[in-house]
């Protein structure tokens, strides 16, 4: 049973005629008849009574015409709340993030999100990773994207993983090693491009370097940017060296200007998380956005 069945029913009840039913839903006689006789097919009842010159409910057609009444009804019902809904989402939504996610994975998110409810508005801070959820809880913004997992009471749920590369300037020294993996030991004396104090892939590497016994003070630190593209920029221009997020790396482009190398040595992986305080009722826009974001990365939701 399918609505277009129960439209052709009501409307041959309603018309008093097959005829007249196609003629006022623009459709053919044949295109009706086949409809109701399906619907009589599948439901094993004669809903119309065809022996009259008028098409006529049968007693069980009278019942159902009820029913049918009420399933379109509620399907109309249904589209107009849904219509409302979409043309209600117009607020502004405040998003904390931090800066790789805020780069290069929310615009993305937001223009799709734009297509389907084109009046919603975004107001977008970027900040380091540990600020974000501060700022969360703060209620400088309803949700937050950011590479820290922390237990602060606020819901976090991961999105994706992305693992850290090398990126070089286009110098002989590393260009004829184009496509291998390199060793710490290999670039670890270059002058390097650092993120600022506070973002989770200095920490990280940081980190790691002193877990295998290289104080990450011994690096030869050329710059710290807060700017992803600032260092993609310099690293371009030959100032030095840099490790970045894969997904900020460009990899697939052939006109990015620095060479992109795997690490065999280091292979930290960094989580990005949505984040939000489920405990804070959000406005409808923003837990609209909350869902679209969720099912784009492929959770499920129960209705």
């Amino acid at each position: 049973m399918d609505f277009k069945q129960i439209e052709a029913f009501v409307n041959v009840i309603k018309y008093k005629g097959f005829s007249k039913a196609a003629e006022a839903t623009f459709l053919t006689q044949p295109t009706i008849s086949a409809h109701v006789n399906a619907l009589e097919k599948e439901l094993q009842l004669q809903l119309i009574d065809r022996t009259k010159k008028e098409a006529l409910p049968t007693a069980e057609g009278k019942l159902f015409y009820n029913y049918a009444l009420t399933m379109l009804n509620t399907r109309e019902q249904a589209i107009y709340s849904l219509q409302n809904f979409s043309l209600n989402i117009n607020g502004t939504i405040g998003i904390q993030s931090s800066s790789i996610p805020g780069e290069y994975i929310v615009p993305g998110l937001i223009a799709d999100f734009k297509k389907e409810y084109g009046k919603a508005k975004f107001y977008l801070e970027q900040s380091d990773s540990s600020l974000v959820a501060d700022n969360i809880k703060a209620h400088k913004g309803e949700i937050g994207f950011t590479g820290h997992k922390e237990n602060d009471g606020l819901t976090y749920k991961l999105l994706m993983k992305d693992k850290a590369v090398l990126i070089t300037p286009q110098v002989p020294h590393f260009k004829e090693r184009e496509g291998e993996r390199l060793q710490l030991k290999d670039f670890i004396g270059e002058p390097f491009l650092l993120r600022e104090r506070g973002s989770a892939t200095r920490e990280t590497f940081e980190k790691e370097l002193d877990a295998k016994g290289i104080p990450h003070t011994s690096m030869n630190v050329a710059a710290s940017m807060n700017s992803m593209e600032a260092i993609k920029q310099a690293v371009r221009g030959g100032m030095g060296v840099s490790i970045i997020s894969e997904v900020a790396a460009d990899r697939q482009r052939a006109d990015r200007g620095y060479l992109v190398f795997d690490m065999e040595d280091y292979d930290e992986e960094r989580e990005f998380y949505l984040v939000y305080n489920d405990k804070i009722t959000m406005s409808p826009t923003a837990e609209t956005f909350k869902f679209f974001v969720l099912e784009k990365y492929g959770y499920k939701f129960d209705y």
